[in-house]
């Protein structure tokens, strides 16, 4: 005896209503998971834009790395947004792309941990070019620059990073991306490394015609070395869990938790044992639970089959549209490995 139920992205039309909202064309909402990395991807681009132009303009290399940094934190964003639409879509199933969802019957929660990576080690290795970068400036002489333009683009920059920071932390508490929190975290690294920069700037403006003029070639790559080594550490935490994600790795509260269910039903059904594999991708819960029947039990309805799918997958709970769950009954123990 050998029966499964899947419970595929697309669900009930109850289930319809828990969707992350896909955002209308044409419209940019900030209450949605969408709308909030559309209006980031907006500013960020103008910021990249405008840093690496005053960097070179003001001969600021850490402008530049600035700007640089920014634009591809906009690009990833970017990947990251229609990512977020396919996922949404998807599990709303509202996507219309056929080729699309016949490409990808398993649905599209793969993709988020190998953006949320590949974001995370581009920024890791501009940081580490840019530390190289300053190294090397630091020890052929430093260089001049323009302390007043520097200091207006570095004020800009850190008072509009820190209102995107906050801004993004205050809507993630409802929509709990982990798209919009590596962003929140961009964001962050702006700040930091624009109010860095604004006050090595103020310094270099205030000792130039002094005695300590001398210092004021160095101030550029210092700076820019001093930040480098407090951001790099950053995107280290989501490499990490973005490589357990893409590697299927099973999360340890999630495993427990379905064991637990697991042997409950085991034990008020009678039945010999169960498998349960369980994996995290992205924001996705896959989960496969194999019971083991006694052979020879008395036979029982597809609907009574059902029932008892339906009150395993009461207890498991979970996001249901983010959640891919199998259920199977067999007399066979080879059908559960």
């Amino acid at each position: 005896m050998h029966c499964a139920a899947r419970r595929v992205p697309h669900g009930t039309a109850k289930e319809h209503t828990r969707v992350v909202d896909v955002e209308p064309r044409g419209r940019l909402r900030v209450d949605t998971e969408q709308g909030v990395l559309r209006l980031s991807v907006m500013v960020i681009l103008l910021f990249a834009c405008l840093g690496i132009a005053m960097g070179l303009l003001s001969g600021s290399f850490a402008i530049v790395f600035d700007g640089v940094y920014s634009l591809i934190d906009a690009c990833m964003t970017m990947v990251g947004l229609l990512v977020a639409r396919l996922i949404a879509g998807s599990t709303a199933g509202g996507l219309r792309n056929q080729r699309l969802v016949e490409r990808f019957t398993m649905g599209f929660w793969h993709l988020e941990p190998i953006v949320l990576g590949v974001d995370a080690l581009l920024l890791t290795g501009a940081a580490i070019y840019a530390l190289i970068h300053a190294v090397d400036a630091f020890m052929t002489g430093g260089r001049e620059l323009q302390f007043g333009m520097a200091m207006a683009y570095a004020a800009a920059t850190t008072a509009v990073s820190f209102a995107m920071w906050l801004f993004q932390l205050r809507a993630n508490r409802r929509i709990r991306s982990g798209f919009v929190a590596l962003d929140a975290k961009g964001w962050l690294m702006s700040a930091l490394l624009a109010g860095a920069l604004l006050v090595a700037f103020a310094v270099g403006w205030m000792v130039e015609g002094t005695s300590l003029h001398w210092i004021t070639p160095y101030i550029d790559p210092a700076v820019l070395a001093l930040v480098c080594l407090v951001i790099l550490p950053m995107p280290l935490g989501t490499i990490r869990q973005a490589l357990a994600d893409i590697l299927l790795v099973t999360p340890p509260d999630l495993k427990q938790h379905v064991d637990e269910v697991a042997r409950d039903v085991v034990l008020r059904h009678g039945f010999v044992d169960f498998r349960a594999y369980v994996a995290r991708v992205g924001r996705g819960r896959q989960i496969e639970l194999a019971f083991i029947v006694p052979p020879g039990s008395p036979a029982r309805t597809v609907e009574a089959w059902d029932r008892l799918r339906e009150e395993i997958s009461d207890a498991i709970g979970g996001d249901m549209p983010n959640r891919w769950l199998t259920v199977e009954f067999t007399a066979d123990p080879e059908w559960a490995e």
